[in-house]
């Protein structure tokens, strides 16, 4: 089977990258999670976290659970499932109401966060997962 000469990598390292992609998506929402419970890294208005119970107390919960988790590649899945709909959540409640277009209404992060999330909820935690591992 002749190969693609235009292809900047070998198809054999989509999975490789998707563990890749999966790990560094569940680092950046794990640190939304921590700067939000565990005030780490500091904010750059320096306030103390969200109120316990509030929204953005259960956001910082479920970033900082299924963010180690995507990360870890452990119940990947039903992880990143949760993940996105918190992220299509966030968007339509935090960013929306302030512009129309995600570029202005700081929503863009939250929009790709959805989708990768859904994206991975679909394909799974790739090969350099705990998942993997646990399957043999």
């Amino acid at each position: 089977m002749p190969s693609d000469v235009t292809a900047p990598l070998p198809a054999s390292w989509g999975p490789r990258l998707l563990s890749v992609l999966r790990i560094v998506a569940g680092l950046l929402f794990l640190a939304h999670g921590t700067q939000k419970l565990l005030g780490f890294p500091a904010s750059a208005d320096g306030g103390g976290g969200p109120e316990m119970m509030s929204l953005s107390w259960f956001a910082g919960v479920i970033e900082l659970v299924t963010g180690a988790l995507i990360t870890l590649g452990l119940f990947t899945r039903p992880a990143a499932f949760l993940a996105s709909g918190t992220m299509a959540f966030a968007y339509w409640l935090a960013h929306a109401p302030r512009d129309f277009y995600p570029v202005n209404n700081g929503g863009d992060a939250a929009i790709l966060y959805c989708f990768v999330f859904l994206y991975l909820a679909a394909a799974g935690a790739g090969p350099w997962s705990l998942d993997a591992s646990r399957r043999g």
